[in-house]
């Protein structure tokens, strides 16, 4: 969400609609949220099978093999896309682009991955404040500058319904926010808590998306030339801030691709030997992978995962 792709492709496509389409999304996800720690409380679950045991039942196993492998795929195809958007970063900003400086970002993630990533996930907990308080600095800065009623004419190959493009967005978003839910679990003590958590995450989803969906009309017709749209927008206020937001938005999609690197390699191989061949396997294949551009992933692939996490959704709301 904070470079501002998805919210284009899911909610700008709609022009005002799309503000509803955010509203309903973060209430959404602030509902999957309360139900997915109710759940884990009430029949203390500690693992990510254990809760698709739950919400699904045991029966239906093939049924929580093929979750689970959508899971690992997503994880996989996360981690190509934050690799591609870090190759594409340096393309648009730096005009750098070339082979031998691919196969050294290939390289880098490979080593990082195959060591202690404690390091990586105390850098990601510092890196998200940084990055809202940036998006609200930027929102604040445009707010009088902002023509919502542009056209701005974006590719849009989900849906023509904002409503359903809202929910698919909620939904390929649980894909991975569930598992990260469920390691939560000893911060969760009570049901106030959980009330709490819900509520002030939807209410800050709602305000980031909301500043994002604003500040995309800046950049007007030339979106979709535009691979990392809230960097090119900070840019216009002054290259300082382009840099600065630019260094905290990189930082951002290092550490996501790492961390969906490391769990999916975690899920998917039984030795560190297997570990690191397919670690070795996957970094070299991000490069190709590259090739087809940071945005078209994410407007080709988000939205398949979004139509298929719809089915573990439905089955969270069913749980009681």
């Amino acid at each position: 969400m904070l470079h501002g792709v998805e919210i284009a492709l899911f909610f700008n496509s709609f022009q005002k609609f799309g503000l509803y389409g955010i509203i309903i999304s973060a209430i959404v996800i602030g509902l999957v949220i309360y139900k997915v720690f109710s759940i884990m409380l009430k029949n203390n679950i500690n693992t990510y099978t254990e809760f698709l045991e739950k919400t699904i039942n045991k029966e239906k196993n093939l049924l929580i093999n093929i979750i689970e492998n959508i899971i690992n795929i997503f994880l996989l195809i996360s981690f190509f896309i934050m690799m591609t958007g870090i190759l594409t970063f340096f393309e648009q900003e730096l005009k750098i682009n070339n082979i031998l400086f691919s196969i050294l970002i290939a390289l880098i993630c490979y080593f990082v991955l195959i060591k202690d990533l404690d390091g990586v996930i105390k850098i990601n907990m510092l890196l998200i404040p940084i990055l809202i308080f940036f998006i609200l600095f930027i929102g604040l800065k445009y707010n009088n500058q902002i023509n919502t009623n542009i056209e701005l004419n974006l590719n849009n190959n989900i849906t023509k319904s904002w409503l359903l493009s809202s929910l698919i967005y909620t939904s390929y978003n649980s894909v991975v926010l569930i598992p990260i839910l469920i390691s939560l679990k000893k911060e969760i003590k009570n049901k106030y808590q959980i009330k709490i958590i819900a509520i002030m995450s939807a209410i800050i989803i709602a305000i980031l998306a909301i500043i994002i969906y604003r500040l995309l009309f800046v950049i007007g017709s030339k979106i979709n030339e535009i691979q990392m749209p809230l960097v090119f927008v900070a840019g216009k206020i002054g290259k300082i801030y382009k840099y600065i937001y630019g260094v905290v938005i990189l930082s951002a999609i290092f550490t996501s691709a790492i961390s969906s690197g490391y769990a999916f390699l975690e899920d998917v191989t039984k030795t560190r030997k297997q570990y690191k061949i397919i670690c070795f396997i996957i970094c070299i294949s991000a490069i190709f992978i590259s090739k087809i551009g940071f945005s078209s992933l994410v407007n080709t692939l988000y939205p398949i995962f979004g139509y298929l996490g719809l089915l573990q959704i439905g089955y969270i709301f069913l749980k009681r």
